[in-house]
C-alpha cells in the first residue's frame, strides 16, 4: 500500500570547504533541508534542497507547519497530483524561492519512493532512453 504513513523533515548546516563570493553573495555554508515519506509498506523516499547559508530555517517552517502534513493519507504514487495540491496551498503567499525549494524536497522525495516501489532508476522512470 501506498499510502503515506509519515512526512519529517529536518535542516542540516554543511560548511563548504572553500568560501565563495560573487557580487551579490557569500556562500560560506550550505543549509540543506532533507525530506523524509515512509510509505504504508514500508516504502521510503528522500529528496532534499539547500540553500546558500540562509532560508534554510524558513524552508524548514513552510514544510513543517503547512506542506508535510497535508501528505499524511495520500497517496505516494500520485506525484503530480500531490505537487498540485501542495503548490495550491501557496498561492497567496507567491511562489518565491522558500515554497520552490520546499516543494523541490517533497517532490525529490515522493520520486524516490516511486523510483523504489518500481526498482527503477530516476532517470528511466522520467523517460530517459
Amino acid at each position: 500500500m501506498s499510502i503515506i504513513t509519515t512526512a519529517t523533515a529536518k535542516l542540516a548546516d554543511i560548511a563548504v570547504e572553500t568560501d565563495r563570493t560573487d557580487a551579490v553573495q557569500s556562500f560560506v555554508k550550505q543549509e540543506t533541508v532533507l525530506v523524509d515519506i515512509t510509505t504504508a509498506d514500508g516504502s521510503a523516499g528522500t529528496g532534499y534542497a539547500y540553500t546558500i547559508g540562509t532560508g534554510g530555517t524558513s524552508v524548514l517552517a513552510l514544510l513543517r507547519d503547512h506542506l508535510l502534513p497535508v501528505l499524511i493519507g495520500q497517496d505516494a504514487r500520485n506525484v503530480e497530483a500531490l505537487w498540485q495540491r501542495l503548490f495550491a496551498l501557496t498561492r497567496a503567499t507567491t511562489t518565491g524561492a522558500i515554497t520552490s525549494l520546499a516543494l523541490a524536497a517533497v517532490d525529490t522525495a515522493l520520486w524516490d519512493v516511486r523510483c523504489k516501489r518500481a526498482g527503477e532508476p530516476l532517470w528511466r522512470l522520467g523517460g530517459g532512453p
